[in-house]
């Protein structure tokens, strides 16, 4: 089958339409986060660093924390900021009830000893120059030997364009709902070696 690949706009209303109409935002959240988990077959045995922004893709890494601790591994979530989504508050609870570790990060927090780090710091409606702490998180994970998972896209890409003046160089990106035209474009290749899209049942408008 082939895969669709769509605008930012066109995600962004199609998902406020099958929140509207089908889906709540939370269980889209948590199905964004299983088809992560889902994605990737390694976390056994494995030192995780979840790096968490502010707004819903900061969400899907609690609620991916969550799933990790349900299945037995454990992971460190390090935030970025102290803003959150709703729907992240909702699932940064879960995972605290569960006993996960959640950090700030700071400009001494150091990724050097992970295995995995999933970057889910900054979504697809960014666009701009990324600053303050997103912008240290993006550096460190860079200069990280880890294997990096990025979520939905890398921190610090134009979803629709694929440039960036500074992103998270992934192993995987895990695309949420339908691809975006920026994990295409020549601009992106230099931050993705692989990618692949999970289907969380987004109807397209």
């Amino acid at each position: 089958m082939e895969e669709k690949i769509i605008s930012v706009e066109q995600m962004r209303k199609s998902d406020a339409y099958t929140i509207e109409n089908y889906v709540p935002s939370k269980e889209l959240m948590f199905r964004a986060a299983k088809g992560v988990y889902d994605s990737f077959s390694n976390w056994n045995n494995k030192k995780i660093a979840i790096i968490v922004g502010g707004g819903n893709n900061g969400g899907d890494g609690y609620a991916l924390a969550g799933i990790l601790k349900n299945n037995g591994i454990d992971s460190v979530i390090y935030k970025v900021s102290d803003k959150m989504s709703d729907d992240g508050k909702y699932y940064m609870e879960i995972a605290e009830n569960l006993g996960v570790s959640i950090e700030s990060f700071d400009e001494n927090s150091d990724f050097k000893d992970y295995d995995v780090i999933v970057d889910c710091i900054l979504g697809t409606g960014f666009v701009g120059e990324v600053r303050g702490m997103a912008k240290d998180a993006i550096e460190a994970i860079n200069k990280s030997n880890a294997y990096v998972i990025s979520v939905d896209i890398n921190s610090g890409m134009n979803g629709d364009t694929g440039e960036a003046s500074l992103a998270v160089k992934s192993d995987l990106t895990v695309s949420i709902g339908y691809y975006k035209k920026g994990l295409f474009t020549e601009a992106s290749k230099k931050y993705i070696k692989e990618k692949t899209n999970v289907d969380i049942g987004i109807v397209l408008v």
